[in-house]
C-alpha cells in the first residue's frame, strides 16, 4: 500500500472543508489549506512543543474573536496539515485516513474561531 502523497492529503482536507455546516462554514472562506512533511522549528517552538511527530497540525492566521475592521493587509489564515505525523498516527492506530484528517481541520477551524486545545478537548471529550 502507497502512502497518500501531499495533494490527496489536501483533497482529504477540502473534502472535510465541504463538510462542515452552516453557519460555520459561512464564516470559513478564503482559508487556504497546505501541507508539509513536519512542522519546522519555528512552529514547534510556537505552539510548546519539541517533537515534529507530536504535531499533525496547525492554524495561522488571526482568529474570529480577534479580528477587527482597523486589521488590513494581512495574509490570510492557513492551515496547515504535517502529513508524516498523520500517516504515523494513521498505521499506528488503524483509524482511517480520511478521518484523521477531518478530525485535524474541525481542529484547527476552532482555532479560527477562537478556541483554545483546552476549550476544544473539553467539546470532544462531552460530545
Amino acid at each position: 500500500m502507497k502512502a497518500p502523497d501531499a495533494a490527496a492529503f489536501e483533497a482529504l482536507a477540502l473534502a472535510a472543508f465541504a463538510r462542515i455546516p452552516e453557519p460555520f462554514a459561512g464564516h470559513l472562506a478564503g482559508i487556504r489549506v497546505t501541507v508539509a512533511e513536519f512542522a519546522d522549528a519555528e512552529t514547534l517552538a510556537a505552539v510548546g512543543r519539541d517533537d515534529p511527530w507530536e504535531l499533525s497540525g496547525v492554524y495561522h492566521g488571526r482568529s474570529m474573536d480577534k479580528e477587527s475592521i482597523w486589521n488590513s493587509g494581512e495574509m490570510p489564515p492557513v492551515i496547515t496539515l504535517f502529513r508524516q505525523p498523520l500517516l504515523a498516527e494513521w498505521c499506528e492506530t488503524g483509524v482511517a485516513l480520511d478521518d484523521l484528517v477531518s478530525h485535524v481541520v474541525v481542529h484547527e477551524v476552532g482555532h479560527h474561531f477562537g478556541l483554545s486545545d483546552e476549550q476544544m478537548h473539553a467539546l470532544e471529550a462531552g460530545a
